[in-house]
């Protein structure tokens, strides 16, 4: 796992991510993915499913997801056994929900999105120039890589990792 340099965007990363077409969590991931070590289509599969809410069920955010997946790569615990790990580990996932709330209002996606239903049909919506212009994603996805990047920032990580 290389170190994180302040010369990357990830901000700006996670947004051309999503304007490419990456779903919200995917788009989260992909702007941390080289120095998480991670394969591009590796990432992008690890995520895949948290898009829309979790498979457009509308439920939690996918750059939430997204944020915390890459989260739990770089300050997540391995042993079942490390309650302790455990414990600020849940603590740093509860914080970073914290910010991503008090900036946005909510973690969920059809709060997000204003929605009046519970979920979607899993066929996703087309990208289209209108689609971009109803829907916040964009700044949500660069809201979750901007808060996971001012965290590392905050807590840097150790030079080695186990």
């Amino acid at each position: 796992m290389n170190t994180f340099s302040s010369d990357i965007n990830h901000k700006d990363l996670a947004r051309a991510c999503f304007l490419e077409g990456y779903n919200c969590s995917q788009s989260v991931l992909l702007a941390f993915h080289e120095e998480l070590g991670l394969e591009k289509e590796y990432a992008a599969r690890m995520a895949s499913s948290f898009g829309g809410g979790m498979g457009r069920l509308r439920e939690v955010c996918g750059a939430v997801s997204g944020m915390f997946l890459a989260a739990g790569l770089l300050y997540g615990y391995s042993d079942p056994k490390d309650q302790e790990g455990k414990k600020a580990h849940y603590a740093l996932i509860q914080e970073l929900a914290a910010r991503f709330r008090e900036q946005n209002g909510s973690i969920v996606c059809r709060e997000l999105l204003g929605l009046d239903h519970k979920s979607d049909e899993p066929t996703p919506a087309a990208r289209t120039s209108e689609y971009y212009k109803k829907r916040p994603c964009a700044d949500l996805v660069a809201d979750a890589a901007e808060i996971l990047e001012g965290y590392l920032q905050e807590h840097p990580l150790p030079t080695q990792r186990p």
